[in-house]
């Protein structure tokens, strides 16, 4: 049996990267819904940070998606 490390150092790399970016973008849609939640205590409009909070989790959404797709395929 011969493993081929390159194949391996990538697939870690590309996992490492895509892990990272995803639990950035959940971050930033936490992040947008408690701005949402801070300006609508202070009387503001939060429609910016809302959209942009539900963009992150629909992106998320589709990345899963996604990965899920590549293991059925």
């Amino acid at each position: 049996m011969k493993i081929d490390w390159a194949a391996l150092g990538s697939v870690f790399g590309v996992s490492l990267v895509v892990t990272v970016a995803l639990v950035g973008l959940f971050t930033l849609g936490i992040v947008g819904l408690s701005r949402r939640e801070r300006a609508s205590t202070r009387g503001g409009s939060a429609a910016l940070s809302t959209t942009g909070a539900y963009v992150c989790f629909a992106l998320c959404a589709a990345a899963v998606a996604y990965g899920i797709f590549l293991i059925m395929a």
